[in-house]
């Protein structure tokens, strides 16, 4: 709640909002919860006691070297528990917690520092070449800390936390609209904004993801990591640590599925944060049937709409767990939500087909036209949101915030419907619609029909150029381990499902398809690599 004074004219004059550093939820948790285990890595297993004192520890370090409210920590780094720790650290200083995919090259991680105006890298010790890149490209870095054991980098956060340990550091106090967190988005064009994630914001989002997602969640649950911390599921794992969840890693860097199955039995794990593709991994594993994963409650898919072939054989294998929410990551993923209430295993007059929820508590969403207009129910426009869990902007880009704001309102730069009842579909990206013949094309609609062929285990459909029709859609298709299937076959079954002027005009089969960091398949990863194998020359010259 916002502090008032009133002011001579009768007004009220609005002062600081002081809200709670996001690092005290550690404190609440070693005070109530302090023996309880709160972070399990292969054979290690931390209290909460253990690790409010690493991270106060680690905290007292960074503010000896100088690193205060408002500077910016830049952390390459594979999952481990010193990432974790250096998350509430760095809250804990009022500093600006600026993580990055542990994938990205070491060029792309000094983008990201200079952008981000970074003061400090923190670098896990398998990527020497980043912190030399970073180091030599970056000035404004005055010193790199290494996550691990290398030879590189001032110290290890190790030693700062050996050589701090016992000291207590009281958290810096923040606002609401203090940031904690620059969240980089993958960016339709590939490059990376950060998005401004502020203390109050963030309480929020977590107060809403607990509400929303995960009723009911307690110190008795268990949670699964089986995605980045520095992004989605490090929000996930902040949630968790507000109940006290212990956190629980993957042994290695590799996905293991058999051994994410082994965990998931060995702790009775109730919950874990993925995306459409991850789970749909899971699900097709044969450790799905080995192990014991009844104590899952939750299971909550992100990133991407999920088609309903692979949601089908989800509730089939694993019952009705399944949460999905709709979010971007300027929203912190706070727009909608499906609970496994409304998951139908079956097709049916009454299943949510194709739907990814209703609003979230405390967020509206509107259908805009062009020129901001509410759409009536099923008229497709662009998905816009307002609420407390929208982010307070792109860091030093004033460009982005003007296209990415209008009326108060944030566009998404998303697609889709709200039907009569406030239910949300997703017709894809406004930037994954082509235009053929006229005609608009969203490319998800047609995947849907391809995916029911019970040889194709994956498709992506992109618009490319054409003399004649302005774009035609080209399939890039995955057929399921065992199982062929020709391009002749595949447009023969997709002639009776989907208009002729919607019917890709070619059909491609390719061992996988290219994912992002996150597990995405994105649109122009794509378009990339069918440009690299030489297959749209290939298309412009059949066309001419």
């Amino acid at each position: 709640m916002s502090t008032t004074a009133s002011n001579p004219t009768g007004g009220v004059a609005r002062v600081s909002r002081r809200v709670m550093n996001l690092a005290h939820i550690l404190t609440q948790n070693a005070r109530r919860h302090g023996s309880r285990p709160g972070f399990i890595w292969a054979d290690r297993t931390w209290t909460w006691k253990e690790i409010e004192a690493e991270v106060s520890a680690l905290a007292a370090g960074m503010a000896a070297r100088g690193i205060g409210k408002g500077d910016r920590v830049l952390v390459h780094s594979k999952n481990c528990d010193e990432m974790f720790w250096s998350m509430f650290a760095t809250f804990k200083i009022g500093a600006v917690w600026v993580p990055t995919n542990f994938r990205l090259m070491a060029d792309e991680v000094a983008e990201l520092a200079i952008s981000s105006g970074a003061k400090a890298f923190l670098c896990h010790a398998d990527f020497p070449e980043h912190a030399e890149t970073v180091q030599a490209r970056c000035p404004a870095i005055e010193f790199t800390w290494r996550i691990g054991d290398a030879p590189f980098g001032e110290t290890s956060l190790t030693d700062v936390i050996k050589a701090n340990a016992g000291k207590a550091f009281a958290d810096v106090a923040v606002d609401h609209d203090d940031p904690c967190w620059f969240f980089f988005t993958s960016g339709t064009t590939g490059r990376s904004k950060a998005s401004v994630l502020t203390h109050g914001q963030m309480a929020f989002v977590v107060t809403n993801h607990l509400c929303d997602l995960m009723p009911g969640t307690t110190e008795s649950d268990a949670s699964l990591v089986v995605a980045p911390l520095s992004h989605g599921a490090g929000v996930h794992q902040l949630c968790q640590a507000a109940r006290a969840v212990p956190t629980i890693l993957l042994p290695t860097e590799r996905f293991d599925i058999d051994e994410a199955f082994r965990l998931i039995a060995k702790h009775r794990v109730t919950n874990m944060f993925t995306v459409p593709t991850i789970l749909k991994m899971l699900v097709e594993h044969p450790a799905v049937d080995k192990h014991d994963h009844s104590s899952l409650r939750y299971i909550i898919y992100a990133g991407a709409p999920m088609y309903r072939e692979d949601q089908k054989a989800a509730l089939a294998k694993l019952g009705k767990v399944l949460v999905q929410y709709f979010g971007l990551g300027e929203v912190t993923g706070n727009i909608t939500v499906l609970p496994p209430a409304l998951h139908d295993p079956e097709d049916g007059p009454h299943a949510r087909i194709g739907t990814c929820g209703f609003e979230r508590t405390g967020m509206q969403v509107s259908i805009q036209d062009d020129n901001g207009r509410e759409l009536q129910p099923f008229e497709t426009g662009e998905i816009c949101a307002i609420g407390p869990a929208v982010f307070a902007g792109y860091y030093e880009n004033p460009e982005a915030n003007a296209k990415a704001f209008r009326d108060g309102w944030f566009r998404t730069g998303d697609l889709g419907h709200m039907d009569e009842e406030g239910f949300v579909y997703i017709t894809g990206r406004a930037s994954d619609m082509y235009i053929s013949g006229g005609s608009n094309i969203y490319p998800r609609e047609v995947e849907e029909k391809v995916l029911t062929h019970p040889a194709i285990g994956e498709v992506a459909i992109v618009g490319v150029p054409d003399p004649v029709w302005g774009e035609v859609g080209i399939a890039v298709c995955v057929a399921r381990e065992g199982m062929q299937v020709s391009e002749g076959e595949i447009a023969e079954y997709l002639a009776a499902k989907v208009p002729r002027y919607k019917m890709p005009k070619r059909f491609f089969f390719w061992e996988a398809l290219p994912k992002s960091g996150y597990g995405k398949v994105p649109k122009r990863m794509v378009k990339d690599e069918l440009e690299a194998r030489g297959l749209l020359d290939q298309i412009a010259k059949r066309a001419g």
